[in-house]
């Protein structure tokens, strides 16, 4: 599989069309994950600046997951 690099802009995307999928509207996903409203409109903008934990709950909430694959070891052995 390829590497991705999720934009801002995608990340929001992804939650708003998740979030319509469940048949949530902004503030009921707001109490599910235990954000404000405000957050959960942020978000969805694609605001670069949210906040790592109260993005990850608002996935949590709505049943997405999310992965980190860190850099492969170097061949030689030692740590950057």
């Amino acid at each position: 599989m390829a590497k991705r690099t999720l934009t801002p802009a995608e990340i929001g995307d992804i939650v708003r069309k998740a979030r319509k999928a469940a048949g949530l509207r902004q503030d009921e996903l707001a109490g599910a994950a235990g954000v404000g409203l405000r957050f959960i409109v942020d978000l969805e903008a694609g605001k670069p600046t949210a906040q790592l934990g109260k993005t990850l709950q608002v996935l949590t909430a709505l049943g997405c997951s999310f992965d980190i694959t860190p850099p492969p070891e170097p061949k030689d052995g030692r740590k950057p």
